[in-house]
């Protein structure tokens, strides 16, 4: 009888536990830890663009050098939860080289962060392709165009270089996220097709505010160098209203490259670039992208870690300076 009456019970919280998964997430509300418009998050005297109806968040320099005459157009992409806030040492600097251009990826900084879109996914693969290629024709002027991208942003950019050749005439990987970070969708996106799992999906994200810190310690060398200033700059973006929504739809979008089986068929001269101390995405696998992508130039930044453009901008501005007026002087 004891038995008989615990496997009751045992059914009974089954069930119940059952009808409270389908159930309470369609009825418990979500409030955003966010109070601000992605305009009102950035504050006065940020620059927005309108590109394929996404409002987006970017950082601009014009070219400060003696002549304007066929000097190339230089777009940057961040890395996983970064945003421009990370190129603002290097780029004026390397405006002595050309017009340069910095954006902040759907999902990230103050770039609007639309839940509904018809077409491609934005946060997906196909969709910043298309926000790449509107980017380059927008600002390219029929300028060279030099690619460059951080940690998952290089993992993008080498990509799209990769599939579109005509289109991009140099590359700049820095710390690439290419070996670490893999190929295919997220196995997270196959959960969503249960209401409920997409439900709960902004609850499920909220803790990267506090995983991101961990990597942000993780990706600087000299701790001295990440002040409370730098941090902010970081995590200012997380006022924005519905966040959360957005890094879901982020995380569950569309991924899917062939970049890591397919890097000997990029064509461009690429720079690699990798701080010596880098433990996010090991320095050895950007030195392994030296050895399979054919027309490269790999630097080891020093006193580094994963963010060799904040913690030696020096250095790394000089790497690319150098490296772009040796390839002005092979392209056709």
């Amino acid at each position: 009888m004891a038995m008989r009456a615990f496997r009751k019970f045992m059914i009974r919280a089954l069930l119940l536990g059952i009808a409270a998964f389908l159930i309470v997430p369609m009825v418990i509300p979500f409030e955003s830890s966010g109070t601000l418009t992605n305009v009102q998050a950035a504050g006065k005297g940020e620059q927005f663009a309108t590109v394929n109806g996404l409002q987006v968040h970017i950082a601009t320099e014009d070219y400060s050098g003696p002549s304007k005459a066929d000097v190339p157009q230089f777009i940057l992409l961040h890395g996983f939860g970064a945003s421009t806030h990370s190129w603002r040492f290097v780029m004026k600097s390397l405006s002595t080289q050309g017009d340069v251009l910095a954006y902040d990826r759907p999902a990230f900084g103050y770039t609007e962060r639309p839940t509904s879109w018809s077409g491609a996914n934005p946060y997906g693969f196909e969709g910043h392709f298309e926000l790449i290629s509107a980017l380059i024709e927008k600002y390219g002027k029929g300028q060279d165009i030099i690619l460059g991208g951080h940690s998952a942003g290089g993992q993008i950019a080498g990509e799209y270089a990769r599939l579109n050749p005509t289109m991009v005439q140099r590359l700049i990987l820095v710390d690439p996220a290419v070996y670490t970070t893999g190929t295919g969708t997220s196995w997270i996106g196959a959960l969503r097709v249960i209401p409920q799992i997409d439900r709960l999906g902004p609850f499920l994200v909220r803790g990267v505010a506090s995983s991101g810190k961990d990597l942000l310690q993780r990706s600087y060398y000299d701790k001295a160098q990440l002040t409370d200033e730098v941090a902010d700059g970081y995590f200012k973006p997380l006022q924005i209203k519905g966040w959360e929504r957005a890094f879901w739809e982020f995380s569950t979008a569309p991924r899917d490259n062939q970049l890591a089986q397919n890097l000997s068929s990029i064509v461009q001269p690429t720079l690699l670039i990798t701080g010596k101390y880098d433990v996010v995405v090991p320095t050895a696998d950007t030195e392994k992208l030296a050895t399979v992508i054919k027309n490269n130039k790999l630097v080891v930044v020093d006193k580094s870690g994963h963010l060799p453009q904040e913690e030696q901008p020096g250095v790394f501005a000089d790497a690319v300076i150098s490296w772009v007026k040796a390839t002005n002087k092979v392209l056709p």
